[in-house]
């Protein structure tokens, strides 16, 4: 017998973009929370050039992939560039940071979904 509790996950999640709004949680970033489910979330952000982010830690495992622009990222003790085409794997309580050298976009995708995301796009 499993000791995982067993998620209740529908079978499909669909998004359309014109139905997800952005919002900006901070100066310098819009956030929209695309399609998730308890397990796994995508999100979209865009960056003004100059934008700095907190350098921050949460427990979800965190792949980012760059899609346009050009950035600055601090993950634990390493630091790099990633460009339209980089992508990367944090993983869960590790510390990251960015900074926008450009403007930027870029998808996360979050292991679990990430709660406080759901409730600030509603």
């Amino acid at each position: 017998m499993s000791s995982l509790k067993k998620i209740d996950v529908p079978t499909l999640v669909r998004v359309s973009g014109d139905e997800v709004e952005f919002f900006t949680p901070e100066p310098g970033l819009r956030r929209r929370v695309l399609a998730h489910n308890p397990n796994l979330m995508l999100v979209e952000h865009h960056m003004e050039i100059g934008w700095a982010g907190a350098r921050h830690s949460h427990p979800h495992d965190q792949l980012v992939y760059v899609i346009s622009g050009h950035l600055k990222f601090s993950c634990g003790d390493e630091e790099f560039e990633a460009r339209a085409g980089d992508s990367f794997v944090v993983r869960g309580g590790v510390e990251h940071q960015a900074w926008a050298f450009e403007p930027s976009v870029v998808l996360d995708v979050f292991t679990p979904a990430r709660e406080e995301y759901m409730a600030r796009s509603r």
